[in-house]
C-alpha cells in the first residue's frame, strides 16, 4: 500500500503513502511554529520507495522536511479511513474464497474498528460523534467499493501485503504490494486506492508505482508479472501490461531520482518547488515560499477551500 497521495487530478487528502519507504537518521523535530530551527543533517538515504520518490519529485524541500528533519506529518482523516479499508480488505482476501462476502467484510470492519479507535493518530483527529460516523461511512464505502470492481470470491490469491526489498536499476528499493494474484494470463500485481480516481490523462503516471512493484517482484521471484493494476475502490480499475519496455522506463526514472537525491544529500540543497500541492503540505508553516503560494492561490480563487494549509497562511 502506497500513496501517493496528494497528486494533481485526485483528492489530495486521500493520501495512502507509506513512510516505510525511506529511512535516514535525523535530529529531533523543531517545536511547532519554529521555522528557523530546521537544520539539515546530510545523511544519505538507505532506501527509496515509490512514495518517497514521488515526494522528492514534487518538492525536494518537502522530502527533506519529512525524511531528514523528521518533522511531524500525521495522517489526515481520509488517509486513516483508507488505512482502515486496506486492513479490512487484506483480512477479507486472506479468507477462503467462499467466505469473502460483504457480510463477512462488515464483521471484519467491526473487529478492525476496535483497534482503529484506540490508534494514536485517530485520536489526534479529535472527531465529534458526527465526525466519527462520517469516518466510518467513508471507510465502508471504500470497502464495499471492491464489489463494484470484482467478485472477491473469484480472486486466486497468492499473497497480500508482500514486502519487496531489493535493488532494481542500482537503487535500493522497498515497498509493500497490496495483492499478488494468479490469473489465466499470469501473475497480477494490484494496489488498492481509496481516494478519487485521477483524470485519465494522469493514469499512466499513477501506474508507475505498481510497475515498480512488478519490477521488484520479478527481481526477487524471477517471474515477470503479466499485469499491474490500480483498483480505485468503487470507481474503476487502471491497469497496464507488464513489459520489458515499461519496466525499463520506470526503473530508469527511479534511478535518475535516486542519483539526484544522493547529490542533494551531499550538498544539503533541497529547494522548494511551490505549486498547487502546497495547500496540502503538512510542512507549509516551515516554508515561506509555500505560505506565499497558498496565499497567492487563495487570493486568485484557485485553491480549494478545504486545503488544510489555508489555516496556516490566511
Amino acid at each position: 500500500m502506497e500513496s501517493t497521495d496528494a497528486d494533481l487530478g485526485a483528492d489530495p487528502g486521500q493520501s495512502l503513502l507509506s513512510t516505510a519507504g525511506l529511512e535516514a537518521d535525523a535530529g529531533a523535530p523543531p517545536a511547532s511554529g519554529e521555522t528557523d530551527s530546521v537544520v539539515h543533517i546530510p545523511v544519505p538515504p538507505k532506501h527509496l520507495s515509490p512514495s518517497s520518490a514521488s515526494v522528492f519529485r514534487q518538492c525536494p524541500q518537502r522530502w527533506k522536511f519529512r525524511y531528514i528533519d523528521r518533522l511531524p506529518d500525521p495522517p489526515g482523516e481520509a488517509a486513516l479511513a483508507g488505512t482502515f479499508a486496506h486492513r479490512v480488505l487484506e483480512d477479507l482476501l486472506s479468507l477462503e474464497p467462499q467466505d469473502r462476502t460483504m457480510d463477512r467484510a462488515r464483521a471484519l470492519a467491526t473487529e478492525v474498528w476496535s483497534d482503529m479507535q484506540d490508534d494514536r493518530d485517530f485520536r489526534a483527529l479529535e472527531l465529534d460523534p458526527d465526525g466519527v460516523r462520517n469516518f466510518k461511512w467513508a471507510a465502508w464505502r471504500a470497502i464495499e467499493g471492491l464489489w463494484d470492481l470484482e467478485d472477491p470470491k473469484t480472486v486466486e490469491l497468492i499473497d497480500t501485503e508482500t514486502e519487496v526489498s531489493v535493488e532494481i536499476g542500482g537503487v535500493p528499493f522497498i515497498g509493500y504490494i497490496d495483492r499478488v494474484e494468479s490469473t489465466a494470463d499470469g501473475l497480477v500485481i494490484s494496489d488498492y486506492k481509496s481516494g478519487r480516481a485521477p483524470g485519465r490523462r494522469f493514469s499512466s503516471d499513477r501506474l508507475e508505482q505498481v510497475l515498480l512493484y512488478a519490477a521488484a517482484f520479478a527481481e526477487l521471484q524471477g517471474t515477470l508479472p503479466a499485469r499491474a493494476r490500480l483498483l480505485y475502490l468503487g470507481q474503476r480499475i487502471d491497469e497496464a501490461e507488464v513489459t520489458a519496455e515499461n519496466i525499463g522506463e520506470v526503473t530508469e526514472r527511479l534511478a535518475d531520482t535516486w542519483e539526484e537525491l544522493l547529490r542533494r544529500s551531499e550538498t544539503g540543497e533541497f529547494p522548494p518547488d511551490p505549486g498547487p500541492l502546497c495547500g496540502w503540505c503538512a510542512f507549509v508553516r516551515h516554508c515561506p515560499e509555500g505560505l506565499a503560494e497558498v496565499e497567492r492561490r487563495h487570493q486568485a480563487g484557485s485553491l480549494r477551500p478545504d486545503a488544510p494549509a489555508l489555516a496556516e497562511a490566511v
